[in-house]
């Protein structure tokens, strides 16, 4: 995501000029797995609950609340920079998730201290909402890997993929021995590439409309021709807001969601296949 964009103010726009919501997923990511792995061993072994629980307890309300704050910020953050999909999609469930999952964990744990107290061992309903309780800790740890995942992929997936692009190994010269460099064997050379003639600079917008779909996308934006048919599906704001530009001059659209920002408009320069004329 672009974060040197200017934000507009908001409970959960920024802090101290930067964006709020990359400050707050991780502690998201972070504290509600580690107390949902804890609660998970709390009850498999409920002697524990008696030096942890309350601990496990506090994480899991952090935890929580920071799940709230950054699907909030998310979307403060979205009308910036736009939104990735997917990771958009899991951060909506996560914080509903993570609410179910305190319940379940304060219903267990006032079960589990009564129990304790009785010192008759663990009973029924104990036995039962621990059960549940672990299940949806399980649940929850998965569902914030999917967010993490999503999010870290939709911000630095394409720069690792251009990463890994630009250090494939390149295929090294032949080299003649010492003892043939008398005679050396002629190379075949191959000749100069000479620009295609095919493929016209310039393009009507009747042309572009005709390339209107998800096999074939070309759009306009500022008076230049783009094709955006492998973009569709690597947008980090979703294939629809792509698919909205196809097959005409979509140039208020994007200047509206990007205009002034450096990354979108050099990744839509990489599409550029001519002008329009």
């Amino acid at each position: 995501m672009h974060l040197s964009l200017p934000l507009e103010g908001g409970l959960f726009s920024s802090v101290a000029g930067l964006p709020l919501h990359p400050l707050v997923v991780h502690l998201a990511v972070i504290v509600l797995p580690v107390a949902a792995a804890a609660l998970v061993a709390l009850v498999i072994w409920p002697r524990l609950a008696q030096r942890y629980g309350w601990l496990t307890m506090g994480g899991l309300v952090v935890g929580t609340i920071a799940a709230f704050v950054a699907k909030e910020s998310g979307e403060a953050l979205a009308e910036q920079v736009g939104e990735p999909a997917q990771h958009a999609a899991y951060g909506d469930v996560l914080p509903l998730a993570a609410i179910g999952l305190l319940v379940l964990s304060v219903a267990w744990f006032v079960l589990q201290q009564r129990d304790a107290a009785a010192a008759g061992g663990r009973s029924l309903p104990t036995l039962v909402t621990g059960l549940v309780a672990g299940l949806a800790a399980l649940a929850t740890i998965g569902l914030t890997v999917l967010v993490g995942h999503s999010g870290a992929q939709a911000v630095w997936g394409d720069a690792v993929s251009a990463s890994a692009e630009a250090e494939l190994p390149t295929t090294p010269e032949p080299t003649v021995p010492a003892g043939d460099a008398a005679t050396p064997t002629p190379t075949p050379t191959k000749p100069s590439p000479t620009p295609s003639t095919s493929a016209p600079s310039s393009y009507t917008l009747a042309q572009v409309a005709k390339h209107a779909s998800a096999t074939s996308c070309w759009s306009v934006v500022n008076g230049n021709v783009y094709d955006l048919t492998r973009w569709i599906n690597r947008h980090p704001g979703g294939a629809s807001r792509i698919l909205g530009m196809c097959g005409k001059d979509a140039t208020s659209a994007f200047e509206a969601q990007h205009g002034g920002q450096g990354r979108p408009e050099r990744e839509l320069k990489s599409f550029r296949i001519g002008s329009l004329d």
